[in-house]
């Protein structure tokens, strides 16, 4: 694939933004997140990276011309290609739908509304509560006594 196709792709998914980072890296992210990475420097030895499964990462490893990600990314599951054309065009775009849909499904999960501190610590007290008036009922109960 050439840069422009992978952006062309990447840019297809929803919510997808790229953003130039750390002077020549093109980051494509979902909900501030980034699944895909790829180096513009043409001297560099990584061109591409993206997240991948475990079952992806185990297999892909196995390839020539792909490598762990550095900087500690290798340990959830994010690999490099040397080149753009490492991978065959059909199966880089795969994988880069699934770096998508791993990063966006988590991304997306964590950006749910929940409930308020404030709401939480009155539920617990209510509950802690009931617990209390439950065992000082028992406690009282001339049955058991």
């Amino acid at each position: 694939m050439t840069l422009d196709s992978i952006r062309e792709h990447c840019l297809s998914f929803a919510q997808t933004r790229e953003q130039l980072q750390w002077g020549d890296s093109l980051l494509f992210k979902v909900a501030g997140k980034m699944f895909a990475i790829v180096s513009l420097d043409v001297e560099r030895e990584t061109r591409l990276s993206f997240k991948c499964t475990p079952e992806n990462y185990a297999e892909l490893l196995e390839r020539e011309g792909v490598t762990p990600t550095r900087y500690n990314m290798w340990k959830y599951h994010w690999v490099s290609l040397a080149r753009l054309d490492t991978l065959p065009h059909h199966e880089l775009k795969e994988l880069l739908r699934q770096s998508y849909e791993l990063v966006a499904a988590k991304a997306i999960k964590k950006k749910r509304p929940r409930t308020s501190k404030v709401a939480s610590k009155s539920a617990a007290k209510k509950k802690h509560g009931t617990a209390k008036k439950k065992t000082e009922a028992l406690l009282n109960d001339p049955m058991i006594q």
